[in-house]
């Protein structure tokens, strides 16, 4: 199982089938801010969708295609991260990532951000890692911008959101100059 520490109060650890009540209860209970900016939001509207999520991502962790993994704050999911789009010829990866409504503004997604870039450089020896995000959540936009990463450029029309296009920001770090 896939796990990695963060600090005192922070871990991050692969999920399993018998985490989909929590991520799915997290997940309602931040719904309205949550679907601001993440277009699969209103698609997950029972336990049973966060299941498949779930025993989806398994299958492509066996693969090493991607990973999720629960955010744990102080022993109770918090969120969810997830390291996708494995290149394995280009050795980078894409990681994503939300923190439902009552956990954030406390530092959670940056400190976990961090542990899974150093682990993803250290570990798994990756040379590149990107986060992407709506040009207008300009709050996760701050995430990267406080680890390091450069703006690599905006992707237009990328994603459908609430049946509107909208613009993808794209950051990235390499690992030689990974500071952590």
């Amino acid at each position: 199982m896939f796990e990695v520490p963060v600090n005192n109060d922070i871990y991050l650890r692969q999920l399993q089938v018998q985490d989909a009540p929590m991520v799915y209860k997290q997940l309602d209970l931040s719904r309205k801010s949550l679907r601001k900016f993440l277009p699969w939001v209103d698609y997950n509207t029972s336990e049973e969708h966060s299941i498949r999520f779930i025993q989806m991502m398994q299958r492509k962790a066996e693969e090493q295609e991607a990973v999720a993994l629960g955010i744990w704050y102080q022993h109770q999911l918090c969120g969810v991260m997830d390291l996708h789009g494995w290149d394995h010829q280009l050795q980078k990866a894409e990681i994503g990532y939300w923190v439902g409504e009552v956990f954030q503004g406390k530092g959670i997604a940056t400190a976990a951000c961090k542990a899974l870039i150093t682990y993803a450089f250290k570990k798994l020896k990756l040379n590149k890692i990107e986060i992407r995000f709506v040009l207008q959540n300009e709050r996760s936009g701050q995430i990267p911008i406080r680890l390091g990463f450069a703006k690599e450029g905006i992707l237009r029309h990328n994603a459908k959101l609430h049946g509107q296009y909208v613009d993808m920001v794209v950051m990235g770090v390499l690992r030689q100059d990974w500071k952590y």
